[in-house]
């Protein structure tokens, strides 16, 4: 028995990293996951490791930003596995440069995937919890509580020099989890935000100036220099940057049904780095 059984979930930016820790280890635990990433090969990968290991999964690729990405995400789960019940959104990259120097086209990127993205999955989402919960009460049942974790960083919650659009987009993803919290707890819905200091992923690992990732055409530079990694890793009180691993088992925290009564709250997973 998973603590997650019979729980649908989805998750968005899982064919990699972070998210793709989040997908496995929720299916590690019962959830059935509808796993997102802008690619199809590296959504297919995560599904076929998820079944490979005797869960559950469905691959739902494309952008996020896509029009029309939302409503075809959440009837995934609905027809795949008939319901949701836990909405991660994880998606997301970074692409750092000090305010003079951003384009609107750069500010824009940014705000879409990190903050407008998960406003329309959660829009799309409200009509499916909706029914849901009116059904449960219309037959006398208990409404179970359902879960959504947004992705954040310390970036959104202190500010940081060169990831002006990023530290925006990442802060107002706490407005939006707050609100969420407000107006699903009828539903009995909780919200959440997991805010994440320095986890080793591909857009740290590579030194700066030299690495790039691909997004719809765009090629984006990542990585960080060697001695602002070490920098960074000086200020973390446990002396090493976090895993993606590690990172999941954050939002799997506030996916447990022990954190039932826990909404509107940001958990720094960040090694005890504190702003």
């Amino acid at each position: 028995m998973g603590t997650l059984d019979g729980k649908v979930a989805l998750v968005s930016g899982a064919g990699r990293g972070i998210g793709r820790e989040i997908a496995i280890k929720l299916a590690s635990q019962g959830a059935a996951v509808v796993v997102n990433d802008l690619d199809d090969e590296p959504a297919a990968t995560t599904v076929a490791d998820v079944v490979a290991a005797g869960g559950r999964a469905v691959p739902c690729a494309g952008s996020v930003t896509d029009e029309g990405f939302a409503e075809r995400f959440v009837q995934t789960a609905v027809d795949s596995f008939g319901g949701l019940d836990i909405i991660v959104n994880n998606a997301g990259y970074t692409w750092d440069t000090v305010i003079q120097k951003t384009t609107d086209a750069q500010w824009d990127a940014l705000i879409d995937v990190h903050l407008t993205a998960p406003f329309r999955i959660l829009r799309a989402a409200q009509p499916v919890i909706s029914a849901a919960v009116k059904a449960a009460r219309a037959a006398g049942e208990p409404v179970p509580c359902r879960k959504v974790v947004n992705i954040s960083s310390i970036s959104g919650l202190g500010g940081n020099a060169g990831q002006v659009g990023y530290a925006a987009a990442k802060a107002g993803v706490t407005g939006l989890t707050k609100t969420i919290a407000k107006e699903w707890g009828r539903y009995n819905v909780t919200a959440n935000t997991v805010a994440f200091g320095l986890i080793t992923t591909r857009l740290t690992n590579a030194p700066a100036g030299e690495g790039t990732i691909s997004v719809q055409g765009r090629e984006v530079p990542v990585g960080v220099s060697a001695q602002l990694l070490d920098a960074m890793t000086a200020q973390v009180p446990l002396g090493r940057p976090g895993t993606p691993a590690e990172a999941a088992g954050a939002v799997y925290l506030l996916c447990l049904p022990e954190s039932d009564y826990v909404s509107g709250q940001t958990l720094v997973c960040g090694g005890g780095y504190v702003l």
